[in-house]
């Protein structure tokens, strides 16, 4: 449901899973969105660079509220190594610094190179990132010729397949946790190759329990909208699926009402540990909570009903 607000947008609450278009940066897109919905908050779950297209699942209203645990979920991507080149930025946007012959390769050798990075891996993540150093992004400090040391970050890579290899392009199939700098892979991918390589594509096929097969375009949602508001609306997924693989517990009135004023309740059957989902008899997803050491549910982001 969304209501109108005069001046400050609808109170429009779901998710919304964007295809989003090379050329294009995430809050440009997610401004995009929240335009054409007309809703009063808005935020995307986890940037994609101007240079990679795919899945960015934009967040509306209450739905927000929920961006921080897509942040720390893992990604799957696609991309593209051009072998034999690196650059500034370790992707085509950079300018060359070195190029180098590919020489042969066959695949069984790349494939021991993409296994050697699996499991746990330490990256350094790289200037033009958004990564702050002192309140300032790494990218702005690049975009001034300056580069200070960054900490290095532990990720996991889940899995690294060899898609395609064609002469001094290399296509990867990615899983990784949060915080992987696919582009820093693809170049350590290349000097693990002897030749260097920087990511010259890149695609997300999924964030979380989201998959890229579920998205719109932007210019499907311009078309949707020639249909109205209501049209629009129809093609939010309900926000609890952006953590569909916790465990939901239902609350009485009662329970939801202590819950409301923040106290932590106690609630028959309920799972002994970890993060919940938390449901109210006859009105549906009311927010997150976590079980306590008693055994005790307390909440941790209820949404406000509209």
């Amino acid at each position: 449901m969304a209501r109108h607000q005069r001046g400050r947008g609808r109170n429009v609450n779901g998710i919304l899973l964007l295809d989003k278009p090379v050329g294009l940066g995430s809050n440009a897109a997610l401004q995009d969105v929240k335009r054409l919905f007309e809703a009063r908050k808005a935020g995307h779950t986890g940037n994609l660079d101007p240079l990679a297209s795919g899945l960015l699942p934009i967040c509306l209203g209450e739905a927000t509220k929920l961006s921080a645990f897509l942040l720390d979920a893992d990604k799957v991507y696609t991309g593209t190594c051009k072998l034999g080149v690196r650059t500034t930025t370790a992707d085509a946007e950079g300018e060359v610094i070195e190029t180098r012959p590919v020489g042969p390769l066959d695949e069984a050798r790349v494939r021991e190179v993409l296994e050697s990075f699996t499991g746990e891996i330490v990256q350094i993540p790289p200037m033009h990132s958004a990564v702050k150093h002192q309140g300032q992004p790494l990218y702005k400090l690049a975009h001034q010729g300056i580069e200070v040391e960054r900490k290095p970050r532990t990720v996991h890579i889940y899995e690294l397949r060899l898609l395609r290899l064609d002469g001094d392009e290399l296509d990867i199939h990615v899983h990784c946790s949060k915080g992987t700098y696919i582009r820093t892979l693809a170049e350590e991918i290349g000097a693990a190759l002897g030749c260097g390589a920087h990511l010259s594509a890149l695609r997300r096929n999924a964030a979380g329990p989201f998959r890229l097969e579920g998205a719109v375009t932007l210019d499907q949602l311009r078309e949707t909208k020639a249909d109205g508001l209501a049209a629009l609306d129809a093609l939010l997924l309900p926000m609890e699926e952006a953590l569909a693989d916790w465990p939901a517990v239902q609350l009485t009135d009662n329970a939801a009402y202590y819950l409301g004023q923040g106290q932590a309740v106690l609630v028959p059957q309920a799972p002994t540990h970890g993060w919940v989902r938390l449901f109210r008899e006859g009105q549906g997803f009311i927010g997150v909570g976590s079980i306590l050491d008693d055994g005790r549910v307390a909440p941790k982001r209820l949404m406000v009903q509209h």
